[in-house]
């Protein structure tokens, strides 16, 4: 048996040929925003999971709304990536860019706001956690509608 679809291979790989200009690798900026800000919402909730159990207030354990907060900012972090994929495989649509910025929307009505209260005491928002939770629901479904409206390809670039 001959090798050489090796010898292809490893050309291949040893080339490293610019990919810059097909068009599978520019991601629209709306698709990297997303990518971005599901990373390092994704990072932080690493660094409050680390940071509430050694914190001196949550001493006697950390509260069951922290614990909350910080698994549902894990999973819409996820979904935030999830976003800006749909929106690179998809296109840039109006319900796939609601949905991302309604994901960020829940994360600061939600979790932040659960952050802020347990860990700072500022109670003042509380009346707006109920609102993040309406937007994690309202941007699933966006993403749905985004999903299901796409036409095959990439349309925008925003």
């Amino acid at each position: 048996m001959r090798r050489a679809p090796m010898r292809l291979v490893s050309f291949w790989l040893c080339a490293q040929p610019d990919m810059t200009h097909f068009a599978m690798f520019s991601l629209p900026v709306s698709a990297r925003i997303f990518g971005v800000l599901g990373a390092l919402s994704a990072c932080t909730s690493v660094v409050f999971s680390a940071a509430f159990a050694h914190l001196p207030v949550f001493a006697a354990g950390v509260p069951t709304g922290v614990q909350i907060a910080l698994s549902q900012q894990q999973f819409h972090s996820v979904g935030l990536l999830i976003t800006g994929l749909v929106i690179g495989v998809c296109g840039v649509s109006r319900w796939s860019l609601a949905a991302g910025w309604l994901m960020l929307a829940g994360l600061l009505l939600f979790s932040f706001n659960l952050y802020a209260r347990y860990v700072l005491g500022f109670n003042a928002l509380r009346a707006v956690v109920p609102w993040g939770g309406a937007a994690w629901i309202v941007a699933w479904l966006s993403l749905a509608v985004g999903c299901l409206s796409a036409r095959g390809g990439r349309q925008g670039v925003a």
